[in-house]
């Protein structure tokens, strides 16, 4: 009996550490979804997609020499399409592990997804309901970036220049490979005497010669945006990525197998043996059978078990070193785990001290904070007049704190006691994009490559709240007050937790309650209450032509026919002088070409018709990719003469909208957000 104990417990030993050791396989990177409340459970649609992924799991067997696989099932609308690619050093039964628990993770993480995707460091498997086989995908909701957060400390501009040769040369090899092979290269470029850059590129082998070569051109531009002058950085599209490291990270051993062997001598081989029996006879001099079973299985518990401390530490490193361009926030976050007692928010904030007050809104006041545990936070203390009910405020704290972006400030929780609601943040320690942009002593510390990452990742930003995160949010309130700088300048946007929440195939609405700052509101919104996720574009673009420019929309003053600031700069592109908009505290540190295309993707945001103005995912692709051509801009939203808003009576510095109902409300031309507005 306890001999089967034993086996019993290693058996259980064995079993943890194979189940580790495809998780160590797989390493989880980033998923993207795309959701549908028509993708339930019992739908055809679901079904198909079990067969799906049943039969990519099944045909990531050891005779899969190329590591990629694509089915569809169902018809019509039903049909369902899938792949997935092993990376191509690893071996078969590193990709067989990969694959197999990517086909049961996807279904966790994208529950109702019609379309999803699931990153791995060792595998990338997709599905969707409309065609994706041999087709190059740069898809920003379906694309991440990821940067090793360490500096390259010597030569940063050498450095950078060695990893985009050898990109470049790994693109063009990748991309030449033959139909039917892995459409994958690695690289070796000496750096100095004691370091190397290693670098992987590969396509779907589905991919022509050509969509392989412009995919991972398109990967290329990327890298400076997010990993100049880092020692390790990549950028993943579903079709296509790039890879670099100052680590040896790829299996050598793995890409020095997939070269062609040297044919064979043309020397006769011998007969093969018989097959041997599957048992193990006894041999003469008596080696039995139990005595190697006893020295067999505590040497494969012991690498069992030295398997699961190097995957903990490997691991452990990783998440250290890492930082993902979107962190989707799958750890478990409940109402508990949340709420602050009113005591200790009163004890950080020294009692809302006017000396800890940050600033104040129109949703309330914010103070700086220190915890106990001597963790800074920022308290926006809402005001009491809100009319939300606790409940739905604990509720959408809830959901709110799961959305986890590099360019959102994280909430992290939310304190509820008699008539106070709180809601706590993470610090951001460079206050708010305005206190740079407008402050004349300030400006200098903004040249245009912060600029220009800022434009970037505010556009990210809003891209996840609309499309990539569990909810589709609409911020409603974009402007430069509610975008923070953390201490490397990286733009964080605040206050979308306040924004309403869309549930997940909703896309627009109308609503009797308008929020947001008078300037930066579409005028669709401002005049009728309606609102979708284009409302956050025009913002956008306001927001972006007063980082160009330097100068702030709602107290802007030109004399010469421009009565704001989004026509000062529609009068000189239609000039075809673009670049005299530009703050001049940039002088000549500028790229022409940057701030040409910001100014063209701002005008296109502040275009009247909602229709016309482009989608967040295409502001982000074109923010880092010239191969996009832009449509020509036509004469933007002036909201003073624009024919949504000819009802508006114009007085010194305010402006009165009478409703249907005959009464008025006055905007305010300032930095508050206005909360109580009613449209006709």
């Amino acid at each position: 009996m306890n001999s089967l104990k034993f086996y019993v417990l290693l058996l259980s030993l064995l079993t943890l550490a194979i189940i580790t050791l495809a998780q160590e396989d797989a390493n989880y990177l980033y998923h993207g979804c795309q959701n549908a409340t028509t993708s339930t459970l019992n739908s055809t649609y679901r079904a198909n997609l079990n067969l799906l992924l049943s039969s990519l799991a099944s045909n990531a067997t050891p005779n899969n020499t190329i590591g990629f696989y694509n089915t569809s099932f169902g018809q019509n609308t039903d049909q369902v399409y899938g792949l997935f690619v092993c990376r191509g050093d690893l071996s078969n039964s590193v990709c067989q592990n990969c694959v197999t628990f990517a086909t049961e993770d996807i279904v966790q993480r994208c529950p109702i997804g019609i379309a999803s995707i699931v990153y791995y460091d060792a595998c990338i498997l997709r599905y969707s309901n409309v065609n994706i086989f041999s087709k190059v995908d740069q898809s920003p909701s379906f694309s991440f970036s990821l940067l090793n957060t360490q500096n390259i400390t010597t030569e940063p501009q050498r450095f950078n220049n060695l990893v985009g040769a050898a990109v470049n040369d790994l693109a063009a090899r990748a991309a030449s490979a033959p139909p039917g092979a892995k459409k994958f290269a690695v690289n070796k470029t000496a750096f100095d005497a004691f370091q190397n850059i290693y670098s992987l590129a590969q396509c779907t082998p589905d991919l022509s010669s050509s969509d392989c070569n412009r995919c991972l051109s398109a990967a290329i531009a990327g890298l400076p945006n997010c990993c100049s002058s880092k020692i390790g950085g990549r950028v993943l599209f579903p079709s296509c990525y790039i890879h670099y490291e100052i680590t040896e990270f790829y299996n050598a051993t793995g890409v020095a197998a997939e070269s062609p062997p040297p044919p064979p001598s043309p020397v006769a081989l011998p007969s093969p043996p018989p097959p041997r029996s599957a048992t193990i006879p006894e041999e003469k001099g008596g080696v039995s059978t139990v005595l190697i079973i006893a020295i067999v299985i505590p040497i494969a518990v012991s690498i069992a078990l030295f398997s699961m401390c190097f995957c903990f530490l490997r691991r452990a490193r990783k998440t250290r070193d890492y930082v993902p361009e979107n962190d989707v926030g799958d750890e478990m976050t409940t109402e508990e785990s949340l709420q602050f007692d009113l005591s200790t928010i009163e004890a950080a904030t020294n009692n809302f001290s006017a000396d800890n007050k940050l600033g104040e809104g129109g949703f309330g006041e914010v103070y700086k904070g220190t915890l106990p545990n001597g963790q800074q936070i920022a308290v926006k203390r809402l005001s009491r007049n809100s009319g939300q009910g606790a409940a739905e405020f604990k509720n959408e704290v809830v959901l709110v704190a799961k959305l986890q972006h590099r360019n959102l400030v994280r909430v992290q929780g939310f304190c509820l006691e008699g008539e106070e609601k709180i809601l706590v943040y993470e610090f951001v320690s460079n206050k708010s994009l305005d206190c740079f942009l407008f402050d004349p002593e300030r400006q200098g510390l903004l040249d245009w490559s912060r600029r220009y990452k800022i434009i970037g990742g505010i556009a990210r930003g809003i891209l996840y709240l609309h499309e990539d995160s569990r909810l589709r949010i609409i911020h409603r309130d974009l402007k430069a007050s509610n975008i923070l700088l953390d201490g490397d300048m990286n733009p964080k946007i605040s206050d979308f937790g306040l924004a309403r929440i869309f549930v997940v195939d909703q896309t627009q609405a109308s609503t009797n309650r308008i929020v947001g700052t008078y300037g930066y509101m579409s005028p669709e919104y401002a005049m009728h209450g309606r609102f979708s996720v284009k409302s956050d574009v025009y913002s956008f673009g306001v927001l972006i032509l007063e980082i160009i420019t330097g100068k702030k929309n709602s107290s802007f003053y030109q004399t010469g026919g421009a009565v704001d600031l989004v026509s000062y700069v529609w009068k000189h592109w239609r000039d075809g002088t673009p670049l005299e908009v530009l703050d001049p505290t940039l002088t000549d540190t500028y790229s022409r070409n940057e701030v040409i295309r910001c100014i063209h993707i701002g005008l296109l945001c502040v275009q009247e018709d909602p229709a016309i103005r482009p989608a967040m995912a295409t502001v982000v692709l074109t923010l880092n990719s010239y191969s996009v051509t832009l449509p020509s801009p036509q004469e933007p939203a002036l909201f003073f003469h624009s024919t949504i808003t000819d009802e508006v009576n114009i007085s010194s510095k305010e402006f009165l909208l009478e409703d249907s109902k005959s009464k008025s409300v006055v905007y305010s031309v300032d930095e508050d957000s206005i909360t109580e507005v009613y449209p006709r």
